[in-house]
């Protein structure tokens, strides 16, 4: 990850048939769906579901998205995603995503997500403190 002092979470997935393409390979844009799974699974472990940052009045619409394919993953392949973030902006932040297929350590892809921070209106918002510390530590981790 860009920045070892900040937290990340290992996320599992298991390439389903319906994910692969005419070739037997993850479909290009699963990608992005695991991406999500990954970053849904990292806000839970910190204790704030996404429905509870929305219910606090933050909403965090995806600027961009990234991926660089390095090696097919395929049916039936488990995948390990390490999830973490990037680093902060005043009214944005970054997820960044590595895929490893599990049996073999392969490298598969690497991606990231930029995410503004907007209220309910869509009008951006600068992080909140909450958020913010939030974020800076897993739960078990020494602050």
């Amino acid at each position: 990850m860009a920045d070892a002092k900040l937290p990340e979470i290992l996320f599992q997935h298991r390439v389903s048939y319906g994910e692969t393409d005419a070739m037997g390979v993850l479909y290009y844009a699963e990608y992005l769906h695991i991406f999500e799974r990954a970053r849904t699974a990292f806000t839970h472990i910190l204790g704030l579901p996404y429905k509870e940052v929305e219910e606090r009045g933050i909403y965090l619409p995806v600027r961009e998205a990234q991926c660089r394919y390095r090696s097919p993953a395929r049916y039936d392949d488990l995948l390990n995603v390490l999830c973490g973030i990037a680093g902060w902006r005043p009214a944005s932040f970054k997820f960044t995503y590595r895929v490893t297929r599990e049996a073999d350590g392969v490298l598969i892809a690497e991606g990231l997500t930029s995410h503004a921070l907007v209220n309910k209106a869509g009008k951006p918002v600068a992080v909140p403190d909450w958020f913010r510390e939030v974020f800076a530590h897993l739960p078990g981790q020494e602050k």
